[in-house]
Formats: C-alpha cells, sequence, structure tokens
C-alpha cells in the first residue's frame, strides 16, 4: 500500500470513529382513543401533513386543537388523515395536558384520535426513570434503572415497525410523563450509561421491573407464558421497603361482585409457584371455580400474586408481599443493594441471568 493510500485509510477511520453515533428515534402513544387533542409548542413548529408538504406554523404559546371529523382530523378549516407538528430549535411541545420533548404526529383512527410523541430515546429516559423510580434513589439505582428502561424500549420496538407507535406511556409499556418527571439526576444517570442495552445470543432482552418482589423474584414461564433464560427467580432482599408487605379486606359481597361469583363461601390458592406466588385459585360459592391469579389481581387491585387467605367473620383478608409482577429487577431491591455500594452493573447481572451489557 502506498503511503497516500496509508494516509488516505487512517482519514477515513478517524472520521469514522470520531463520527457521533445515530440517535435512535423512539414512537411513544401518550394520548389513545380521544376525540380532540391540544397542540402547543415553546418555539415555532412546523405543521406538516401526512406526505411531508408543510401546511402551516405554529407559533410559540398559540396552540391548535384538533379535532376527530368525518374520518379524519380537523384543525381549523383544514381536513387531513394526519399531521405532524415539530418544534424548531429543539423546543418543546404540549401535547393534551403536559409538555414533551420532540414532536409529535397526530393520526386519525376511525371516529378517533391518536397522539404519537417522537423522542430521542435518551431523552424518553430522563422522563421514564423519573416516573418509574424516585429521582431521590441511589445514583447506582438509578443507573441500573436507565439500562433497563433502555433495553426494553429496544426489545418492544423490534416487532413494532408496521405499527404507529413502540410503546405507551402507561404501566403496560413503562411510565412515561414528559417533562414533569424529568430531574438531575435522571438526566445524570442516563447520561452515565449512555447508549448501554442488555442483550442475551446478541439480541435486546426482555427487561422487565417491578416494584418489589416480597423476597424472591420469579421465573418468568410461572408468570407469563415464554420461557426466557434470563429471567430467572433469585434472591431478593427487600425488607422494610415500602412495596414488601401489603394486606387488603374485602367482605364476601364486594368479592362476589368483583369475581362476578354469588355468595362465595371459600377462596384459596389452587396452585403457586415455587417462591409462592399464586398462579390460580379455587373459589367456591353458588358455582365453583378455578380462576387465575392474574385474574383475580386485576379484578381486586391487588399489588402482587403472592399473598394468602384468611377468613374473617364478614369476608376475607389478604395478606401479601411484593408489588408488581415480580420478574426481573425488582426496584426496592436494586435500591438496597446501591445502598450498600453495589455498582449497577452487578445489580443488573444479579436479576438478569447471564445476560452481556453492550452499546
Amino acid at each position: 500500500m502506498s503511503t497516500s493510500a496509508k494516509y488516505l485509510t487512517f482519514f477515513l477511520w478517524l472520521l469514522i470513529s470520531l463520527a457521533p453515533a445515530q440517535a435512535a428515534q423512539l414512537r411513544v402513544a401518550v394520548a389513545q382513543k380521544i376525540s380532540e387533542v391540544k397542540i402547543g409548542t415553546s418555539t415555532t413548529a412546523i405543521i406538516s401533513d401526512e406526505n411531508g408538504k408543510k401546511i402551516g406554523e405554529l407559533q410559540p404559546q398559540q396552540g391548535l386543537t384538533a379535532q376527530s371529523s368525518n374520518g379524519g382530523i380537523k384543525i381549523g378549516e383544514t381536513q387531513v388523515t394526519q399531521f405532524f407538528v415539530q418544534p424548531q430549535q429543539d423546543g418543546y411541545i404540549w401535547i393534551g395536558d403536559r409538555w414533551y420533548r420532540g414532536s409529535v404526529r397526530v393520526i386519525s383512527d376511525g371516529n378517533q384520535l391518536l397522539a404519537v410523541n417522537y423522542v430521542d430515546l435518551e431523552q424518553y429516559l430522563y422522563s421514564v426513570l423519573g416516573a418509574e423510580m424516585s429521582t431521590n434513589f441511589p445514583a447506582e439505582a438509578l443507573k441500573a434503572q436507565a439500562v433497563a428502561a433502555r433495553t426494553y424500549a429496544l426489545y418492544r420496538s423490534q416487532s413494532t415497525s408496521q405499527k404507529p407507535f413502540d410503546v405507551d406511556s402507561t404501566q403496560a409499556s413503562q411510565v412515561y410523563r414528559g417533562l414533569s418527571s424529568e430531574a438531575n439526576t435522571t438526566q445524570a444517570a442516563v447520561k452515565a450509561t449512555l447508549g448501554q442495552i442488555m442483550t442475551y445470543q446478541g439480541k435486546p432482552i426482555l427487561a422487565a421491573f417491578h416494584s418489589a418482589s416480597g423476597g424472591h423474584t420469579e421465573n418468568v414461564e410461572d408468570i407469563w407464558t415464554s420461557r426466557e433464560p434470563y429471567l430467572r427467580g433469585v434472591a431478593d432482599d427487600d425488607a422494610g421497603t415500602p412495596g414488601a408487605e401489603w394486606t387488603k379486606t374485602f367482605t364476601t359481597n364486594e368479592l362476589s361482585q368483583s369475581l362476578k361469583i354469588n355468595n362465595i363461601k371459600s377462596i384459596a390458592p389452587d396452585r403457586t409457584t415455587q417462591f409462592g406466588s399464586v398462579v390460580s385459585l379455587k373459589i367456591d360459592g353458588d358455582t365453583s371455580e378455578i380462576l387465575r391469579g392474574s385474574k383475580v389481581r386485576t379484578a381486586l387491585k391487588l399489588r402482587s400474586l403472592r399473598f394468602v387467605i384468611t377468613p374473617t367473620p364478614t369476608g376475607f383478608t389478604f395478606t401479601g408481599r411484593g408489588y408488581g409482577h415480580g420478574l426481573g429487577m425488582s426496584q426496592w431491591g436494586a435500591y438496597k443493594m446501591a445502598q450498600q455500594g453495589i455498582k449497577y452493573t452487578s445489580i443488573l447481572s444479579h436479576y438478569y441471568q447471564g445476560v452481556k451489557l453492550g452499546n
């Protein structure tokens, strides 16, 4: 190779190595099945239609209201099937009832509207950390949450290319509240773990997490359906934390109304996991039925599936441990590990078995 060719090769390598990584963008459904949505911006914004054609501008603090109309969207006197609002100069955007980073796409869905926030993945995490975990948690716990939340978002986005959004803003995905849940601590944790995700056999993992396990996390196939080798039950010290223990009492009538079984006489676990979560329950009333634990938990708004049931003179008391599904990382467990000086990488390797941490 000639000297000039060597210099050219080195120059090209230098350009590539110094080039900034392309930011990943996430599509977050922040408002679904609504008849109208209010949009505002902090800077001048460009409004464009579904073909990218500019149809107007939105001035700072001016605002507009988009309404579902005849299978489309009405903005003033303009009718479209969808539209984008892109703030200029890194401005913020108001969608519905709060401020967000990024831009918004509003889509007509029959006689309803869907508002999707397009946001940089790292900036999305600023908000998720503050919504899913206290901003006052130790830094190492927040870093662990940042990696888990980033991994989960990328895992979800692998299968959503043909859908209008990757995740929603609720617990069904990850809680996301825009600027209102950001803090200096959440931004610092995201920046300290920039781009880091957990993989198994080269792919982002299903990085499930929950508030507290009640002493031990679960194997995923015992709670959900598919088996994942990295979501194994592990010991979890969350004793004394707000999510560790709970109690809820119901009258017989309240249970009957919630579970749709009249005159309940007895209710008891039918099948449990090896770590004590209730997979199914046998309920005797006017009829005898076996119900899935998850269905009972949802109907009764219980904190977890790990509980015992005792009869009372007027009904039954559920005494439980943990808060959430019990899979993957326990947030209060991570809190206690971080308090003990354990680094976020070790926290993650404890809750997610056999995974690799990389960018």
